[in-house]
C-alpha cells in the first residue's frame, strides 16, 4: 500500500512511494507525531540520480522486516536534497561533523526535536569490511533513545554546539595579489598528466575553471591558461563526456577522467556549457567550441521539459547496472558496425578486450581527433541508433530554479556567441517559466519556489542560490532581448536577498530569515557542485550593479566576497566561483551597451570580449534600463558604449573598432 510520498512532487520521494517503510516527508506533522509517540526520528536523505541511494533503498527500504522495524520505532523522513538543500546542509555539517565525511544516501538519527544523535551514509544489509548492518545500528540507536535518554541528549547538544558556534571567515577583500596567488596554489594541486586537481575521485572544476579563464584574460597568466587547457581537453576527450550525443557525467572515479559515475547533472552541464563556451572565445580552440555546442544541444534535447524548463539529472543505471547504456565491448561494435568500421572504431574509441570499466565493457573515449571527420560521422550516427535500442537511464524531471538560472545564463550568451538561435529561444522559455510558476503571486512577487514539476511549483521556498541564480539568468535574458521587464524581475529578488538573507556580521545566510526555522541556520560560502548560495548571489549583485550604477547592490557583493575571502585564499578549489566574482570586481566589471535595432554583429562582438565580468545589455534606443540612459544612435548606426562605472569611452560603430578597444 502507498505510504505518504505518493503525491510528493518529488520524483525520488516518489521512487519510494510503495516501500512497505512508513515515510513522512518533511513536516511539522511528521515532527509532532515523533514528539507524540515519543520515538527518535530516521531521516533519510538522498536523489533521484544517487547510485548508492538506490541500491540502499533496495536492500533495505524494499525489505519487509527491515520495514517493519523502522515503522515500530522510528518516525522515518524522507527528503530529497535537491529540494530542500537547506535540510541536507544542517545534516551534512551534522554528518560531518560526527563521522569526518559525508555523503549520499545520508542516513540521520535526530531527537523530536530535530536534533541529530547519529549520523552516517549508506548501511548494508549485513556487516561488511567493518560497517555494521543497517538492522544493528537501528536497534542500538532505538535501545539508546529508551534506556540512556540522557546520554543521547548530551551528544545531540553538543553537535548542536558545535554546529552553532562555527567561526565566521575573517573577511577581506581580494584584490590582485591575492587572486595571482589562488593561481599558483591551484597550479600546485594540478594534475600534469591528466588534467584537473588533485586525486581521484575527479569533478569537473568548472568554477575554478572559469576563474582562472577570467585571471588569464586580466593578468596574461599563460600559466592560468594552460591549467584550463590541460583541464578541458582531459575531460573532453576522456569517458566522462559522452562522445556519441555530448554532455558530461557528473565526476570520474579515476584520475583520467576515463571511468565516470554515469549520472548527468544539470549544472554540471550548464557550468561546462559556459566554461568550454569562454575557452573557445578566449583561445579559439575547435575542440571548445564543438563540446560547447555539443552540450548545448544536449542542455535542450535531453533535459529540456514540454513546460520549457530543464530537469534535475539522467540517473547512473539502467537495466540494474550503472552504465550499462553508454558503454561498449568489441564485440558490440562489431556487430554494428561491421569489421572495418568497429576495427576502427574500437582502436579510436579506446575500447579494450578487457574493457575499461566493469564486465568487460568500456567507456567511449575520443583521445585524438579522427583520421576521417565524415567516417566518424557514419560511426557515430551508427552507434546513436544502435544505442537508442537500449533501456534509457530515468529521468529526474523536477526543475530546480538555481540549476535553470545556470542553464538560462549559459545558454543565453552561447545563443550569441555561436550563431545558435535556438539555444537563445530555450534561454528565454526556461526564464518565462521562473517568473510565471517559480515566482508566487505574479511575476513582481519576491516569493521564489525552489522547484516545480510539470508545471506545477512546489512548495519549497526558495534558497539564497536560487535567488542568486535566477536573478543572473534574469539579466542575461535581458542581456540578449533589451527587454527592461527582466530588469525589474531580479531587482525584485535581489531586493529580497539583501533585505532578508543578510547577516549583519557580513555575508549572508542559505536561508531568508522569515523561512521555517531548522535547528541551524545554514551559512555555507564554500563552492561544491555548484557555486555556494552567498558566489551565486554576489555574481549577480555586481552584474545588477553595473547596470543600474546603484551602489547597494555593490556594497553587498563587496560584504559577500569579503566573507568568503579566507575560503578562497585558503582552499581556492572550493572558492572558484567567489574567485572569479572577485575578478569581475577588480575588473570593474565592464558594462557594455549595444544599442540600436540592427545589433546582432556588435552583440556578438561585444560579448566576445574576455574582461572579467563583463556585462553585456543589447537593446533598442531609450530602452528603460539606466545602462541605456542618454546613450544614442551615432549617425544613424547601431553604436556600442564601453563603459565602467557609468563613465564611457567614445561609442563606437564597427565590429572593427569594439574589439581594437
Amino acid at each position: 500500500m502507498p505510504n505518504r510520498l505518493a503525491q510528493a512532487t518529488s520524483p525520488y520521494l516518489q521512487q519510494h512511494a510503495d516501500n512497505p517503510v512508513d515515510w513522512w516527508e518533511w513536516s511539522a506533522e511528521a515532527f509532532a507525531e515523533a514528539k507524540k509517540l515519543d520515538r527518535p526520528i530516521l531521516l533519510s536523505i538522498g536523489y533521484a540520480a544517487c547510485h548508492w541511494c538506490h541500491v540502499m533503498a533496495h536492500e533495505s527500504f524494499e525489505d519487509e522486516v527491515t520495514a517493519a522495524y523502522m515503522n515500530e520505532h522510528y518516525i522515518n523522513i524522507k527528503v530529497d536534497r535537491e529540494e530542500r538543500p537547506d535540510v541536507d546542509a544542517v545534516y551534512m555539517s551534522a554528518t560531518q561533523a560526527m563521522t569526518g565525511q559525508g555523503g549520499w544516501p545520508m542516513t540521520c538519527v535526530l531527537t523530536p526535536e530535530g536534533e541529530p544523535y547519529f549520523a552516517g551514509t549508506y548501511f548494508p544489509p549485513e556487516p561488511r569490511q567493518g560497517t555494521p548492518a543497517f538492522t544493528q545500528v537501528l536497534q542500538a540507536l532505538s535501545d539508546a533513545w529508551h534506556e540512556r535518554r540522557d546520554e543521547v541528549l548530551t551528544v545531540s547538544k553538543d553537535v548542536l554546539a558545535h554546529l552553532r558556534s562555527g567561526v565566521d571567515p575573517v573577511g577581506g577583500a581580494l584584490g590582485f595579489e591575492q587572486l595571482d596567488a589562488a593561481v599558483e596554489s591551484l597550479a600546485k594541486q594540478y594534475d600534469a598528466e591528466s588534467g584537473g586537481f588533485g586525486n581521484s575521485p575527479k569533478f569537473p572544476p568548472s568554477m575554478v575553471l572559469e576563474f582562472l579563464l577570467r585571471n588569464a584574460a586580466r593578468s596574461g597568466s599563460q600559466q592560468a591558461l594552460d591549467l584550463v587547457a590541460g583541464t578541458c581537453e582531459a575531460m573532453a576527450r576522456g569517458g566522462m563526456y559522452d562522445q556519441l550525443s555530448g554532455g558530461f557525467a557528473r565526476y570520474s572515479v579515476d584520475r583520467f577522467w576515463r571511468v565516470p559515475h554515469f549520472e548527468k547533472m544539470l549544472y554540471d552541464n550548464a557550468l561546462l556549457l559556459r566554461v568550454y563556451l569562454h575557452w573557445w572565445r578566449q583561445t579559439g580552440s575547435p575542440l571548445a567550441a564543438r563540446i560547447a555546442r555539443e552540450t548545448g544541444r544536449f542542455v535542450i534535447d535531453e533535459l529540456g521539459t514540454p513546460e520549457g524548463g530543464f530537469a534535475s539529472a539522467l540517473d547512473a543505471d539502467s537495466d540494474g547496472h550503472e552504465g550499462t547504456f553508454y558503454v561498449w565491448n568489441p564485440n558490440q561494435l562489431m556487430r554494428t558496425l561491421g569489421p572495418a568500421d568497429g576495427a576502427w572504431a574500437t582502436e579510436l574509441l579506446g575500447v579494450t578486450g578487457g574493457g575499461t570499466f566493469e564486465r568487460g565493457f568500456s567507456t567511449l573515449q575520443l583521445l585524438k581527433d579522427p583520421d576521417d571527420e565524415a567516417r566518424w560521422d557514419e560511426v557515430r550516427a551508427k552507434l546513436l541508433e544502435a544505442r537508442a535500442t537500449r533501456t534509457r537511464p530515468a529521468r529526474d524531471d523536477k526543475v530546480v530554479a538555481s540549476w535553470n538560472g545556470l542553464a538560462i545564463t549559459a545558454l543565453a550568451e552561447a545563443g550569441v556567441l555561436l550563431e545558435e538561435p535556438d539555444f537563445t529561444a530555450a534561454a528565454i522559455r526556461a526564464a518565462e517559466l521562473l517568473a510565471t510558476v517559480h515566482i508566487q503571486d505574479g511575476h513582481l512577487s519576491d516569493r521564489l519556489v525552489r522547484t516545480s514539476r510539470d508545471g506545477i511549483a512546489s512548495t519549497h521556498a526558495g534558497v539564497l542560490e536560487d535567488h542568486g541564480a535566477v536573478a543572473e539568468a534574469f539579466l542575461a535574458v535581458l542581456g540578449i532581448t533589451g527587454d527592461a521587464v527582466w530588469l525589474d524581475r531580479a531587482r525584485v529578488l535581489l531586493d529580497r536577498v539583501v533585505d532578508h538573507f543578510a547577516d549583519p556580521a557580513g555575508g549572508f545566510f542559505d536561508t531568508a530569515d522569515d523561512a521555517e526555522a531548522l535547528v541551524v541556520r545554514p551559512k555555507d560560502v564554500s563552492d561544491n557542485a555548484y557555486p555556494s548560495g552567498t558566489s551565486a548571489a554576489v555574481t549577480a549583485l555586481i552584474s545588477f550593479a553595473a547596470i543600474t550604477g546603484e551602489h547597494r547592490y555593490r556594497a553587498a557583493a563587496e560584504s559577500g566576497i569579503e566573507s568568503a575571502a579566507s575560503v578562497a585564499t585558503q582552499v581556492p578549489r572550493f572558492a572558484g566561483w567567489t574567485l572569479a566574482a572577485a575578478e569581475a570586481i577588480v575588473a570593474g566589471p565592464l558594462e557594455i551597451a549595444v544599442v540600436g535595432a540592427d545589433r546582432s554583429e556588435l552583440h556578438r562582438a561585444a560579448l566576445s570580449l574576455t574582461s572579467p565580468g563583463a556585462v553585456v545589455v543589447a537593446g533598442d534606443v531609450g530602452t528603460a534600463i539606466p545602462l541605456f540612459e542618454q546613450r544614442d544612435l551615432v549617425d544613424g548606426k547601431t553604436a556600442a558604449y564601453v563603459c565602467r562605472g557609468f563613465v564611457c569611452e567614445r561609442p563606437v560603430t564597427s565590429v572593427e573598432e569594439l574589439l581594437a578597444r
